[in-house]
Order: C-alpha cells, then structure tokens, then sequence
C-alpha cells in the first residue's frame, strides 16, 4: 500500500514538492498498490497432467506470471536505470485425480488483478518419491524436469529449445543413474537419465493442454564414480545395464547406449 503523506505545517513548497515526488513515485512503480492475481471468472485454463510411474512423485510446481504493467525496476552495470516485466510466482501441487496414475493442475491463463498478469511459465517435474531405497543417504539429484514457456520472454532456467504448436504432448524414456562423488564432501544421488538436458523446455505458446508421460524404465539401472583424485586423465565412470564400463569424459550416461541396450535386451 502507498503511506499517506504527513501533514506539513506552514510549508506550502514542501508539501507541494512531497506531493509531485509521491506521484512522479507512483507513476514510475506502476500498479504497486496490489500486486496480487485476480484471474477472472471466465479465463481461460491451461491443464498440466502428468502420468506417474508408482516409483516417482511429482514435484511442487513453479508457476511465473508476468506483467507488462507492473514493471520491475532494478540498476543495470552502469548504475542506469533499467526495465523489465514484472513477475509474480504462485507454487502448486499436482493433484492426483480419484484412484488413477494421473496427476493434474489447472491455471488461469490471465492471472487478472491491477497489474493484468498473464501466464509466462511452468517448472515441474517428477523424481523419486523414496531415494533411500538406492542406499543409506542417497538422496535425489536431477534429471525428470519441464520447463513450458507461453510467451515470447524466457523462463528462470533460460530460453526454450524446442517450439510447439499448439498442445505440448510429452512421452519420454528415462532411466534411473546412481552417480557416487569422492571429491570435496561424499554424496551418492539417484537421478533420472534422459535424452537431453535434465530439464527439458519448450515454448508452446498456443498450448491449452499439457501432457507429460515419463516412461521409467527400472531394471536398466546405470551407475557412475567420480575421480577420488583431481589429476588430469581421470574422467567419472560409467557402468551400463549389460556390465561395459567406460570412461570418455562423459558428465553424463550416453543416453543412445541406454536406448540401444535395452532394445535388445527386449529383442526389438
């Protein structure tokens, strides 16, 4: 809320200069009375549904709007003053509808409200709803994520690499990596191996429907070990599903030689 302006006695400059200072104030922070969302009655309603494998849980769901109203005001390197759409997050749980493997989550496309906030992006994703299961400590690492963006800016994890049009239908393999780090503090993490980066984007800027299926596949687990010493040559190593081993300088599992074992342990 905008504080009212104490009362100045017997000085009618200073209360005419605190007067234009408290709108010239106002002007330049736009809609900075109520930032909050009001979507309307009749927005329209983008639907995200994932359909969970029994070993994974959703994750919290970040949701960006954006406004071009409300703009955000900040310093740029120089000290200049800079400019850029304002943003309001919301955090929602996919819920899981009646008895079935599909969770769902619907959003108002315009966010309403003083500042007229429309939907920007969505971050979600799935991962292992108990890593203990993999060993003592293991806890989650990455991998199982979507970024969807709706407009023409990024999303807090950058740009999209792929474009859609019109509704987002996901089906993607995914295979569960146990990677074991020696360096600095010991950490063992279970993650979900894909085809591409750990979180998959995509600007789908006429999409009302958002579909996510990942296929888990478990019995193909591939393992890694980071280097216990940082020289020159040691790289992390990786053990497949069929026993090979290989250490070429990899971050991550070769997700073709993933694909390509399991294919032929299933005889296609």
């Amino acid at each position: 809320m905008v504080k009212p302006i104490a009362p100045l006695k017997g000085n009618t400059g200073a209360l005419r200069s605190a007067f234009v200072l408290g709108a010239l104030f106002f002007s330049l922070s736009g809609c900075r009375q109520d930032y909050s969302l009001s979507p309307p009655t009749d927005s329209e309603k983008i639907t995200v549904t994932v359909k969970l494998p029994k070993e994974l849980k959703t994750e919290t769901m970040w949701v960006m709007y954006r406004s071009a109203t409300c703009k955000s005001i900040g310093t740029g390197a120089s000290g200049q003053r800079t400019e850029r759409d304002g943003h309001h997050s919301v955090y929602k749980e996919l819920e899981r509808q009646g008895q079935s493997d599909l969770y769902q989550v619907e959003l108002p496309k315009d966010g309403g409200g003083a500042c007229r906030w429309h939907l920007a992006n969505v971050t979600f994703g799935v991962e292992y709803a108990d890593p203990a299961r993999f060993g003592e400590s293991v806890t989650f690492g990455v991998g199982g994520g979507v970024v969807v963006i709706f407009d023409d800016n990024n999303s807090p994890r950058g740009g999209a690499n792929i474009k859609v049009e019109g509704d987002l239908m996901l089906k993607e393999d995914y295979y569960p990596w146990v990677d074991e780090e020696f360096l600095g503090a010991y950490k063992k993490t279970i993650n979900l191996a894909s085809k591409g980066d750990m979180y998959l984007s995509y600007r789908a800027m006429q999409a009302r429907i958002v579909y996510f299926e990942p296929v888990l596949h478990s019995e193909f687990l591939v393992s890694s070990a980071g280097p216990k010493e940082k020289k020159k040559g040691n790289h992390t190593t990786f053990t497949y599903p069929d026993g090979s081993v290989v250490a070429d300088g990899r971050s991550k599992p070769d997700f073709r030689k993933l694909q390509a074992i399991r294919l032929a342990a299933e005889g296609k």
